[in-house]
């Protein structure tokens, strides 16, 4: 346990996503850890570890595919907070090794953050990387779909 409520702790899961829809990735200073473990990073070179990393990592997508995320839902208990999202963007920018292709993008995901001192400490997610990649362009769609 961290000291903090439940509910505290699903606020500020939510206004994680809230600042970085802002494009306000300099609120990670003050919302996550530095030493930040992402169990389930994005498929990237050179994001490196850490609060820097995931810095990196938004930066690089809200650039490539601003967005927003919703949440569907969400469940806290002790130090952790589950969310489902639905996450929307446009690919405007280009991604590594992916150009632009002005797509919509709609990707779904449940993320479970741990809490510890009133910041973001660890992360673990299963994101529909397949339909992710599929409106990117990078693999083609599923015969009948």
């Amino acid at each position: 346990m961290n000291g903090t409520s439940p509910e505290d702790n699903k606020r500020l899961v939510r206004r994680f996503y809230e600042e970085i829809d802002r494009g306000n990735i300099d609120a990670l200073d003050e919302l996550v850890a530095e030493d930040y473990v992402d169990h389930s990073p994005p498929p990237l070179p050179g994001l490196g570890p850490g609060r820097a990393g995931l810095k990196r990592a938004f930066r690089l997508f809200w650039e490539a595919t601003p967005g927003t995320h919703e949440i569907q839902d969400q469940v806290a208990e002790d130090d952790k907070v589950v969310t489902r999202l639905l996450c929307r963007g446009t690919h405007e920018g280009d991604l590594p090794d992916i150009p632009a292709t002005g797509n919509a993008l709609r990707m779904t995901a449940t993320v479970i953050h741990r809490i510890e001192g009133g910041r973001l400490v660890e992360k673990w997610s299963d994101k529909d990387m397949l339909s992710f990649l599929q409106q990117l362009g990078v693999i083609p769609p599923l015969p009948g779909s």
